[in-house]
């Protein structure tokens, strides 16, 4: 996920071209502030850039069965789309499972994730408490959150992942 100053740098290198193929070729138009607000929706690892809303895990069963469970399968096992749930313990065997459970490191990224991409038939369909709603879901299904909990900025955040530790830096020197 790219960071907030990638975004910021994308974002001026686009209004400077924009600037510059209005001025020569007297087309197009700088975005404006309300423009770029729509597409820096970014959320980081540690929850900045959360929306406000909240949703609770009740809510997002409700969701998940109309708009997840084609995909995902009625209770996250996984069909035609990636299995959500159980998986933890596995990832050091040979036959690792990677799940939200088992595998993600931030929850805050994964309502990005969700928000961004997902349903795949309708991206950034759903309103930011229904992703919180969906994410409250699919973390109780993986036992992270009780099944009667409310998902809001401040929650999600605070949520400590089991795999939040399991990946280290790459030591490349060209992906720093």
């Amino acid at each position: 996920m790219p960071s907030r100053s990638s975004i910021a740098l994308i974002v001026l290198v686009a209004s400077m071209t924009s600037a510059l193929a209005q001025s020569r070729y007297g087309i197009g138009r700088a975005a404006t502030p309300e423009e770029i607000a729509g597409w820096n929706i970014d959320v980081g690892r540690d929850g900045s850039g959360l929306p406000p809303g909240s949703g609770t895990v009740s809510r997002g069963h409700d969701i998940f069965v109309q708009q997840c469970a084609a995909c995902h399968g009625e209770n996250g096992e996984g069909a035609v789309g990636d299995r959500l749930v159980e998986g933890q313990g596995t990832l050091a065997t040979a036959k690792p499972v990677r799940t939200v459970g088992s595998y993600w490191p931030y929850a805050p990224t994964l309502f990005d994730y969700i928000r961004r991409a997902m349903p795949q038939n309708a991206p950034q369909s759903l309103s930011n408490d229904d992703v919180y709603a969906v994410s409250a879901y699919i973390l109780s299904l993986n036992g992270i959150v009780s099944a009667d909990a409310t998902l809001d900025a401040k929650s999600l955040a605070a949520i400590r992942m089991s795999n939040r530790g399991g990946f280290g830096g790459d030591p490349r020197p060209d992906v720093k």
